[in-house]
């Protein structure tokens, strides 16, 4: 079988595909119409999210059995006429679930105790103790909507914490040991920390909007590591002026392109972004928090591991 790599990735799957026996061939450069003119010569596609695999893209590939994305989702996959194609979809959300639970935390715990605000005003001369006083973790609810792999390994991380979790998700009979599963309603009314771990899709794109911040019954410190679209950034800084939000950890953005590897087209700053740039009471981060060297291992490992128990 050859299998054409579209994104570079941790050199053991490579290494490993070989020792297998496929045929390997890489390909990072080129744009993707001409990607799609050779793609009927290969069997398999490993990619990251250079580009997105479309139905035009995926109606070239003649010959193609699986597409492996070395991550947690396949939104950027027609997965639908990719199945109806007969073609595998193989991801590896349980490549990064502990890189991001652990850069969750992290955020969490420098929203609460301001470090970001903190930090700043010492580097200017500023000694501010009582306007940098901060709230403990202890005797909060967080409530996680998307209780899959990212959501059950936050849950986990926070065992070690006197809280409450609560989930939410479409699927039914989610809920572990860790969190116990309640309606988005029961999450909006008890919720003091809203975590975002949801895939996105239809139901999901744009559900944390004015809508949902209006009905939330006290003001949240909100997360999100999951994907942009969620979010309509424009009510999300609504929320933050009002006091709805006292602080945001975003690690996504809906501004990202498919490939998450810039931000918007242009060189003007959406007007929300630029309040989140400049504000004390949010912490962004370039999409990074799966993005480990542990995890960069740890993905390839289940990638590979899963190309061969498919497919040997």
């Amino acid at each position: 079988m050859k299998i054409l790599h579209l994104d570079t990735n941790h050199p053991l799957l490579m290494e490993g595909l070989n020792a297998l026996g496929f045929e390997n061939h890489e390909d990072y450069l080129s744009p993707k119409l001409k990607v799609a003119k050779k793609i009927h010569e290969y069997d398999g596609i490993v990619i990251r999210s250079r580009f997105a695999i479309d139905k035009s893209f995926l109606e070239h590939a003649t010959n193609l059995k699986f597409i492996a994305r070395v991550g947690a989702g396949v939104e950027n996959i027609d997965s639908e006429f990719a199945k109806e194609k007969g073609i595998t979809l193989i991801a590896a959300p349980e490549g990064n679930r502990n890189a991001v639970a652990e850069q969750n935390l992290g955020v969490l715990l420098s929203l609460m105790n301001h470090i970001k605000r903190a930090n700043r005003k010492v580097r200017k001369g500023k000694w501010e103790r009582e306007p940098n006083r901060g709230e403990e973790l202890d005797g909060k609810t967080v409530g996680i909507i998307g209780y899959g792999f990212m959501g059950k390994a936050f849950a986990k991380k926070l065992r070690g914490f006197d809280v409450e979790v609560l989930c939410y998700d479409i699927k039914e009979n989610v809920g572990d040991e860790n969190a116990t599963q309640v309606t988005l309603k029961e999450i909006q009314q008890k919720a003091d920390i809203i975590s975002i771990h949801a895939n996105i899709n239809p139901t999901s794109e744009g559900m944390i909007d004015a809508s949902f911040l209006n009905g939330l019954a006290k003001p949240i410190w909100f997360l999100n590591t999951a994907r942009g679209k969620i979010v309509v950034t424009e009510d999300l800084v609504d929320a933050l002026k009002k006091g709805i939000i006292k602080g945001a950890g975003l690690d996504v953005l809906e501004y990202e392109k498919v490939s998450f590897e810039e931000l918007y087209d242009d060189d003007v700053m959406p007007e929300p972004l630029k309040y989140l740039t400049k504000s004390y009471d949010v912490i962004l981060t370039p999409h990074i928090a799966g993005w480990t060297h542990e995890s960069n291992v740890k993905l390839a490992e289940v990638i590979l591991d899963k190309i061969k128990s498919e497919f040997c």
